[in-house]
């Protein structure tokens, strides 16, 4: 979170990504940074997911990570 923090204070535009049982702590963590950052919630766990797991969590998220970098 504090590196997207430093990314959006640089101009570079950011989301974060977090899993679902995280939520929570996202958005406490970013309001406590004072960020209105995008961010896009994706399946828990992640950590024990094979690479074809993975590949396809991320399928799943790309439309709402790119729309959430080239929204407003």
């Amino acid at each position: 979170m504090h590196d997207i923090a430093d990314l959006e204070r640089r101009g570079v535009v950011g989301v974060f990504l977090a899993s679902r049982e995280f939520a929570d702590a996202a958005v406490v963590q970013s309001a406590a940074l004072g960020l209105a950052v995008p961010h896009v919630l994706v399946p828990h766990p992640i950590q024990d997911r094979t690479d074809d797991e993975l590949r396809a969590l991320a399928r799943d998220a790309y439309a709402a990570v790119l729309a959430a970098v080239t929204s407003g």
